[in-house]
C-alpha cells in the first residue's frame, strides 16, 4: 500500500454556488495499471494524498483503518480487491477460484454493518468462472453504476426535500460524510446538499464533527469547501440544541444498512438526530443507494454493529484523552427506528416508513413487498400482483398498478381501489392491476386484509398441471406440517381449488365469488390454471408467510411425485 502526495484543493467555504449545474462527476476510485488508486481518507483535510492498492492484505488494510470509507466506497473498494485477487492468483491460464473466495471472505469480514460490502464482492465472484478479466470488468460497470445511481438518488431527494421545505434558502443539517468520498462519485446525502447548492436553495449547512473518527470535520467540511457551500461545524450533542433553537430546516443523512421495516443503521449519532428532528417537526430524510435495503432482516434488531478500537475514544489524533487503562463502549453505527425518518430515498423510490400517513405507509409496504418478491422472481416483468385494505370506513384498498415492473415501484404508484368492486377510486392512470376483480372477491367473502398474487414456480407448475377443462379438481396437500402455516390449528389434509384461466377476469372473480360463498372454510389460498396462486392473510406478512407455505408444499408435492401427473424426481 503506497501513498503519493497531491497537491491540497482550495478549502473555504465561504460563497454560494450560483445556480449553474455542478460539474460532471468525477470518479474517486479507478483500477491503473493493476492497481486501486483512490484517495487516502485518513490525510484529509489537509493532505490530499492517492492511495495505491496493489494486494488484498493492502484492501483489507484500508478497509479495516477507514483509509477508505463509506458503504457504497467499500462496496466497489472490496470488488475491486476481488479483481485484484483474481489476476493474482492467475497463472498460465489456470485460476484459483478457492483462493479467490478464501480472499474475498477476508475482505467481507473487514466491516459487517455496511451491506454494501458483501453484495459487491458477492456480484464480482460471479463472474469467476469467466476469468480475471470479466471479474475486473463487473467490478468496474459497478464503479459506473454506482455514480449514475447516486446522480438519480441524489435527484429524486432534492425535489423531496424542496416540495417539504419550500420556502427560502434552506439550513441543512448533516451527519459523518456521505460526499463522493464515501461513493465512487457524486454522494448521497451530502450530493443532495451540493445539488441544492448549485441551484442557489442552500443558506447553510451544520456539520456534526462525528466523533471520535471526526468524518464530519475532515472529510465534509472538506468537500464543503470545495464547493464554495457555506458550513459551519458542531459538535455531535449541539446538533438537537440547533434544532431547539430554529437553526435547522432539514436533516440528510445516508445509512449503511436498512432493514425490510425501514429501520436505518448509520453512523454513531444519527439516532440522537432523529429523535431531536422528531420532536421538532424537521424533515428527518436518509439517502442511499437501492443497495443499501437488506429485506432479510425484518428489522434493525438485526443489524451487526460493528464495535471498533476503544484507542479512538480514549485518544484523539494519537494523544490519549482518558486516564490511562479507561475502558470505552465505541460503536461504529446506531440504528434510527422506521418511525423516526421521513423518507427514505434512492435511485428507485421514495419511502416513507410510519408517520407518514395510513396511506402512504401501506403504499410503502406494498412497493417493499413487490420489491421483495420481483427479487425471487415471483413476480417477473410486471407479472404478479398485490393489495392491502385501508383501514377505516370508506371500504378501499391500495393495489399496485396495471403494466408496471414490480421491481420498480414507489408508494404513488398504487391505485386506490373501492374493496368490494376493485373500481378505481379516481379513474386515469395509473390503472389498477387487471386481477383487481379477484382482489375484490376475497375481500368481500373473507375477512382478509391484504392479498398477494405471484407466478411463483412450483404452484404454477401444479396448476397448469391440474388440467384445462372447466370443472377442474383441487390440489389435495395433507400430511405435511406446513399446513399449519395457513391457519390450520393441526395438519390435516386442505383442498386447493385450481381455476380455468378464462380470458375475461371478471368472470375468474365469479367462479372465485361463487366458491368463497359455498366454502365457509375455504383454504386461504387458490391456483389459476397456468396463472399462478393467489393468497390473503390478516397482513401482507402473514399473505408471504402463507404463500411460502404453499409454495414449499408445492414443491414437496412434485419432488416426491406426489402429483399423479409426474414421476418422482
Amino acid at each position: 500500500m503506497s501513498a503519493d502526495t497531491a497537491p491540497p484543493a482550495p478549502h473555504s467555504g465561504t460563497g454560494l454556488v450560483g445556480a449553474a449545474p455542478l460539474p460532471a462527476p468525477r470518479s474517486s476510485i479507478s483500477w491503473e495499471d493493476g492497481a486501486i488508486v483512490t484517495l487516502d481518507q485518513r490525510a484529509l483535510p489537509h493532505d490530499r494524498r492517492a492511495l495505491t492498492l496493489r494486494s488484498v492484505d493492502e484492501v483489507i488494510a484500508a478497509i479495516d483503518s477507514l483509509a477508505v470509507r463509506g458503504a457504497p466506497t467499500i462496496g466497489l473498494i472490496g470488488a475491486l480487491g476481488v479483481a485484484l485477487s483474481a489476476r493474482l492468483h492467475s497463472s498460465a491460464g489456470f485460476l484459483d477460484e478457492g483462493a479467490v473466495h478464501a480472499d474475498a471472505r477476508r475482505i467481507v469480514r473487514t466491516r459487517p454493518t455496511a451491506v454494501n460490502l458483501a453484495r459487491a464482492v458477492d456480484r464480482t465472484l460471479q463472474q469467476l468462472p469467466n476469468g480475471p478479466e470479466a471479474v475486473l470488468s463487473c467490478a468496474r460497470d459497478l464503479l459506473a453504476e454506482d455514480a449514475a445511481t447516486n446522480q438519480a438518488a441524489v435527484e429524486r431527494a432534492a425535489q423531496l426535500v424542496s416540495e417539504l421545505c419550500p420556502s427560502g434558502r434552506l439550513r441543512v443539517l448533516t451527519h459523518c460524510n456521505t460526499g463522493s468520498l464515501a461513493t465512487s462519485a457524486v454522494g448521497t446525502a451530502l450530493g443532495v446538499i451540493l445539488h441544492l447548492a448549485a441551484r442557489g436553495q442552500v443558506r447553510e449547512v451544520l456539520v456534526g464533527e462525528t466523533r471520535p473518527l471526526l468524518q464530519g470535520a475532515r472529510l465534509t467540511a472538506w468537500e464543503l469547501g470545495e464547493a464554495s457551500v457555506p458550513y459551519r461545524l458542531c459538535t455531535d450533542s449541539a446538533g438537537p440544541a440547533a434544532m431547539a433553537r430554529g437553526m435547522v430546516d432539514c436533516v440528510l443523512v445516508g445509512a449503511d444498512r436498512i432493514a425490510a421495516n425501514g429501520d436505518a443503521a448509520n453512523k454513531i449519532g444519527t439516532y440522537a438526530l432523529a429523535v431531536a428532528a422528531a420532536r421538532h417537526k424537521i424533515p428527518f430524510i436518509v439517502v442511499v443507494p437501492e443497495s443499501t435495503w437488506d429485506r432479510t432482516l425484518a428489522d434493525g434488531s438485526g443489524i451487526v454493529i460493528e464495535e471498533r478500537d476503544p484507542a479512538e475514544v480514549t485518544g484523539c489524533g494519537g494523544v490519549s484523552t482518558a486516564p490511562a487503562g479507561a475502558a470505552a463502549y465505541n460503536p461504529a453505527f446506531d440504528v434510527t427506528p422506521a418511525e423516526l425518518i421521513t423518507a427514505i430515498v434512492s435511485e428507485r423510490r421514495t419511502v416513507r416508513p410510519p408517520g407518514g400517513g395510513e396511506r402512504d405507509c401501506i403504499g410503502d409496504q406494498l412497493a417493499v413487498m413487490s420489491a421483495a418478491l420481483y427479487e425471487r422472481g415471483w413476480m417477473p416483468g410486471t407479472a404478479g400482483n398485490l393489495s392491502v385494505r385501508i383501514p377505516g370506513p370508506d371500504g378501499t384498498a391500495l393495489i399496485t398498478p396495471s403494466g408496471r415492473d414490480k421491481g420498480d415501484l414507489s408508494c404513488t404508484d398504487m391505485v386506490e381501489v373501492a374493496a368490494a368492486t376493485g373500481a378505481a377510486v379516481r379513474p386515469g392512470s395509473p390503472r389498477p392491476s387487471a386481477e383487481t376483480a379477484i382482489h375484490a372477491a376475497v375481500y368481500r367473502h373473507t375477512p382478509a386484509r391484504a392479498v398477494i398474487h405471484v407466478h411463483s414456480p412450483y404452484a404454477t407448475t401444479v396448476a397448469s398441471l391440474q388440467g384445462r377443462d372447466a370443472d377442474i379438481p383441487p390440489v389435495l396437500l395433507e400430511r405435511f406440517e406446513l399446513i399449519k402455516g395457513l391457519g390450520r390449528a393441526e395438519p390435516d389434509g386442505v383442498l386447493v381449488p385450481v381455476f380455468a384461466n378464462w380470458p375475461e377476469v371478471p368472470r375468474i372473480a365469479d367462479e372465485v365469488a361463487a366458491h368463497l360463498r359455498r366454502e365457509s372454510d375455504a383454504v386461504c389460498g387458490l391456483l389459476i390454471v397456468d396463472h399462478g396462486i393467489t393468497v390473503w392473510g390478516e397482513d401482507l406478512a402473514q399473505a408471504k408467510n402463507r404463500l411460502e407455505c404453499f409454495e414449499a408444499m408445492f414443491q414437496l408435492l412434485l419432488l416426491a411425485g406426489a402429483h399423479p401427473a409426474i414421476p418422482a424426481l
